[in-house]
């Protein structure tokens, strides 16, 4: 069974996906485990202590030998273990990207860190996972961008699902407000909004700032904003099912 991968810029609404993909039933979640290695060493999957990503991906091989896995990160930094296994690019992983507009990203990445390195906002790395990915499959990757999961979560949930191959389950599209053991620990205040939702379109914001006037982060948003447009002229069209027929999604040129 292939494995599931969302890559996403912080405060993108990813970990509010993770949540309904959990909801599903029907896969194996994982929680930002290149991300915990890189930064705390360390990532947990199921009861194992992996210390470096190449044992992070055999495990991920591992687990998907018998059920369907999906995997969540986050590229606030690059993700060079990653980059270097081609097959787990090109091969082992479906992988799919989750994207916002860097504006209201750094308005949300404010209210919880002050003083970002440009790095960190992330639409640099995400772009360069999804061009090599697309390089070494000869196919463009599926791009969703989060104001559409926002607003029509039915109808964007429902064209991921159709372009990945994998069945549509309204009843993951809401939940009962907990939180969850992978958001515990060193990364627990950025999941105190999703935490406390019940569905997409549901997710509690902090107070925002205004991006555009601050003085460093006008400079941020002006170096990420051509990755991300990159991504948003190829993301998944979504449209709305008609007479109870869904309308097959369609990626932009």
């Amino acid at each position: 069974m292939p494995i599931l991968m969302l890559w996403s810029a912080p405060r993108s609404r990813s970990t509010a996906f993770y949540r309904m993909m959990i909801e599903r039933g029907d896969f194996t979640g994982v929680h930002e485990p290149f991300s915990r290695v890189e930064v705390f060493g360390a990532a947990d999957i199921g009861t194992r202590a992996l210390a470096t990503v190449p044992e992070v991906i055999a495990e991920l091989r591992s687990l998907a030998a018998t059920r369907q896995v999906f995997v969540k990160d986050t590229t606030d930094r690059r993700h060079p273990g990653a980059l270097a296994d081609e097959r787990f690019l090109a091969e082992d992983a479906q992988h799919t990207f989750l994207i916002r507009h860097p504006r209201e990203t750094l308005r949300s990445y404010l209210a919880i860190r002050r003083n970002p390195r440009i790095h960190e906002i992330g639409f640099e790395t995400q772009y360069e996972l999804y061009a090599k990915v697309s390089r070494l499959t000869g196919r463009d990757p599926l791009v969703v961008d989060a104001g559409d999961l926002m607003r029509r979560p039915a109808d964007a949930v429902r064209a991921y699902c159709a372009h990945a191959g994998i069945g549509f389950r309204p009843h993951a599209l809401s939940w009962q407000p907990s939180d969850r053991p992978e958001w515990l620990g060193g990364f627990s205040r950025w999941f105190t909004g999703v935490a406390a939702s019940s569905g997409l379109g549901d997710v509690p914001g902090r107070r925002s700032l205004d991006a555009d006037q601050h003085p460093l982060l006008s400079t941020y948003l002006a170096y990420h904003l051509p990755f991300y447009q990159e991504l948003y002229q190829r993301r998944l069209v979504v449209l709305a099912a008609r007479g109870g027929v869904d309308v097959m999604p369609e990626l932009l040129a």
